[in-house]
């Protein structure tokens, strides 16, 4: 195997959220321009300062990333559009990494947001890839409930998961949430709440299910010397791994491709499990994250559920997990959904999370997860990063 070139000198600043809505009749064009407008007055940067971009969105109609700097009236030199769904942050963070290092770019904006129309969400699922359109959405299952619903079931009977473990990890999510402004979900769950909610797909119930929303999220990668120079907290990356179609011939989704390049991940950052002092995750259903618990390492196969038991999730508990309340209890802005977790950590990471703040936190990672088709996620990806300067 090829060794890789660590990200040295490349950092991440100017973490963005701009605040979600349920419903907005506004464009997803207005959402990320409102990111970007964002990062530049975080920044102190111009527009003209920004000679990369990188793009996520589900909901920009016939515009792509080009069309959208036609919009902007920007003219970067680099430019990327990453069509990965919840992946999509990390996989950014990447590219956009790479073309700092490599002087493709000096300052790269990623940018993530979607708008929600009433009837965004039923338009996005019916046309969401091939597959879908093929296998899934003519008889009538409409959208990833069903699927997941497949995905949650078989996980129960294989490795003994009860609607209390994944109850367990909504409910810490929710208490997370509680301290974070943008959170859309504003009361308590308790499990009793949990348990009783109505059903969606079996075993999936109401608060299994992320809500669809508008909003957007963001920002910056450069070089470390001109972060410094601006003044600007940064974060360092330590590794990052991605990969797509991943075991391929399992006939129902129980492990990620994290599974196939977690070794890389930790020998790249020179850092073991235990010195992770929080996780985000992307958390459109609970059996996501605890594919994610076990894949990237933090238990073995199958021992999800009792890693659930022995921990509380909370910010100021034991394994502090998806610090903002993830999408389980944020919501889920399309596309920026896969930059929630990177914009929190980034948070964390500069010490300006605020009421989210885990304490003395260094060392974070980030992991992500997209593009379901009709029996499986696709897109995997995960980085370590630290503090700037820890």
């Amino acid at each position: 195997m090829v060794t890789r070139s660590a990200y040295r000198d490349v950092v991440l600043v100017c973490p963005v959220t701009i605040p979600y809505v349920r419903f907005s009749e506004q464009s997803a064009h207005r959402w990320l321009g409102t990111a970007l407008k964002q990062l530049l007055s975080h920044s102190g940067l111009q527009k003209s300062d920004i000679d990369g971009v990188c793009v996520s969105s589900f909901t920009l109609g016939n515009d792509t990333a080009v069309g959208l700097m036609q919009h902007f009236q920007m003219s970067p030199r680099w430019l990327d559009h990453i069509p990965m769904g919840g992946a999509s942050g990390v996989v950014a963070l990447r590219r956009a990494a790479r073309a700092v290092q490599c002087g493709d770019a000096t300052v790269v904006a990623c940018i993530a947001g979607d708008t929600n129309h009433r009837d965004s969400f039923k338009h996005t699922v019916s046309a969401f890839s091939r597959f879908s359109q093929d296998a899934v959405y003519p008889y009538g299952a409409a959208g990833p409930n069903g699927s997941f619903a497949l995905l949650t079931d078989y996980y129960m009977r294989h490795y003994g998961a009860t609607r209390e473990d994944f109850g367990k990890l909504c409910v810490a999510q929710r208490d997370n949430a509680l301290r974070n402004p943008h959170a859309l979900m504003k009361k308590p769950l308790s499990l009793e709440q949990y348990l009783a909610a109505r059903p969606i797909a079996e075993p999936i119930h109401l608060f299994d299910c992320v809500m669809p929303c508008a909003g957007a999220e963001g920002y910056l990668v450069m070089p470390k010397e001109l972060a410094q120079r601006l003044d600007l907290p940064f974060v360092e990356i330590l590794s990052t791994i991605e990969r797509h179609n991943a075991f391929p011939e399992d006939p129902v989704q129980y492990r990620g491709g994290w599974a196939m390049d977690v070794d890389e991940l930790y020998d790249m950052a020179q850092v073991t499990p235990q010195e992770i002092d929080f996780l985000e995750t992307y958390d459109d259903y609970p059996v996501i994250n605890v594919l994610q618990f076990e894949d990237l390492g933090f238990c073995a196969k199958g021992h999800g559920p009792q890693f659930i038991r022995d921990h509380t999730f909370t910010i100021d508990g034991s394994f502090p997990f998806n610090t903002s309340g993830g999408q389980l209890s944020v919501g889920q802005a399309g596309a920026a959904g896969g930059y929630l977790g990177l914009v929190q950590a980034l948070r964390q990471l500069t010490h300006t999370a605020q009421a989210t703040q885990v304490d003395n936190a260094r060392i974070g990672m980030v992991s992500g997860f997209g593009m379901i088709n009709y029996d499986r996620g696709i897109c995997t990806a995960a980085t370590i990063l630290k503090r700037g300067d820890a």
